[in-house]
């Protein structure tokens, strides 16, 4: 099986338009005809309807419990499908690096990518990065990666990832240190403040213990000290209404990361706003994908 982890299946979802249910610009009909004329596959069987009967989660299910070397096929002639599509109307690309992208996630299945390299096209109105393209590309391919480590090695390379990252964008991170036993993941500086940082790449939500844990720290600091918390898979609902508001802690996932990187919107801006939406409106984890209208340059 495929087995695509999630910002991968994210990435699918949007080069096939799974919105809604629906899967490009295949109707019911045609969208059988493809299936079977193209990969001898009956999509319509009723093992592809386990998570539902809709065009898209037949096509997640699909994608995500067939062999890959059909699933490395059916990208292909999907992606010639897409393109076919978009020149008849007329359309341009709207994902940045989509390329880079695809070549990556067809890698981590065994296949390959035979199309052109295009570069990021950056979303109409956001900051723009303070660093080249290229390293931009490299960041993203890095994070990407991450996918593909071994869990024992995974936490490491996440934060060696994040300092990398922090310095791309002129934020001075620092290793890793202890302090009177704890384990401070590292530390940035930005607008004149001392960031903590702690980072957890776990399939766990984080609960509020975990907050209230990294807030003792941050509250036994200089009083310029804020925190930033990175939990890759995200955290509970109930752990961010327990923990409350007012507090010095911001907090980041691992989709706003992919976000930040694809739409090429400058992390350190990022870090700003989330920081000026908590002191603003109380909420300490606030997507990037919410906070489009303020990302702007």
């Amino acid at each position: 099986m495929a087995n695509f982890k999630s910002l991968q299946m994210q990435l699918l979802e949007d080069v096939l338009r799974m919105g809604g249910g629906y899967v490009l610009n295949f109707s019911d009909r045609t969208f059988a005809e493809f299936f079977r004329e193209e990969l001898s596959i009956d999509i319509d069987d009723p093992k592809y309807s386990v998570m539902g009967g809709s065009k898209g989660k037949r096509m997640r299910y699909f994608l995500q419990n067939s062999p890959p070397t059909v699933v490395v096929k059916a990208l292909k002639v999907l992606w010639q499908h897409r393109e076919a599509a978009m020149e008849r109307a007329g359309e341009n690309e709207t994902i940045p690096d989509v390329h880079r992208k695809m070549a990556a996630l067809m890698q981590s299945i065994g296949g390959s990518w035979d199309y052109g390299v295009t570069s990021a096209t950056p979303l109409a109105g956001v900051s723009q990065p303070k660093v080249a393209p290229e390293k931009v590309a490299a960041l993203s391919s890095q994070f990407m990666a991450l996918l593909n480590v071994e869990p024992h090695r995974r936490g490491y390379d996440f934060e060696k990832f994040l300092k990398e990252l922090f310095n791309a964008y002129g934020m001075e991170a620092r290793n890793p240190f202890r302090i009177r036993g704890e384990q401070i993941d590292g530390s940035f500086q930005l607008e004149g403040a001392t960031y903590l940082l702690e980072a957890k790449w776990q399939n766990p939500l984080t609960n509020a213990a975990d907050l209230r844990a990294f807030n003792g720290k941050i509250e036994e600091k200089a009083a310029w000290s804020r925190g930033l918390f990175i939990s890759y898979s995200g955290f509970s609902e109930d752990g961010l209404f327990a923990f409350g508001r007012g507090k010095k802690v911001i907090c980041m996932d691992g989709r706003d990361i992919y976000e930040a990187l694809s739409r090429s919107i400058a992390l350190d801006q990022v870090i700003i706003e989330k920081a000026r939406q908590a002191a603003s409106h109380g909420p300490i984890f606030k997507r990037v994908t919410d906070m489009l209208d303020h990302l702007k340059s």
